[in-house]
């Protein structure tokens, strides 16, 4: 059975970590999922089916216009979650999740 998948969540997996370094976000799982969600609802979504689906999208990635939407979407996303957390209390956030990234 074929799987269709959605090139764009790849990419912001790929940033993700990069951004919540350069801005000092909680890495915490709550916020990092967070973060993936609201940027990914700001991008346009960019399935494929087949290998060669996946090499054609991953192309749009190369243009720098294009990475500079992945960050600025995964940026304004984590100083949405940095200024509403929503974990309730410090303690529920490790600080080795804090730190890890």
């Amino acid at each position: 059975m074929l799987e269709i998948r959605n090139a764009m969540e790849e990419i912001v997996d790929e940033w993700l970590d990069w951004v919540i370094n350069q801005l000092d976000v909680c890495g915490c799982e709550k916020c990092r999922a967070d973060i993936k969600a609201l940027s990914l609802n700001r991008l346009p979504p960019r399935y494929y089916v087949s290998e060669d689906g996946k090499i054609y999208s991953r192309l749009e990635e190369l243009k720098i216009q294009f990475r500079v939407d992945v960050i600025a979407a995964l940026a304004a996303a984590a100083f949405i979650v940095r200024s509403n957390p929503r974990h309730n209390r410090v303690s529920e956030v490790n600080e080795d999740e804090k730190t890890r990234f």
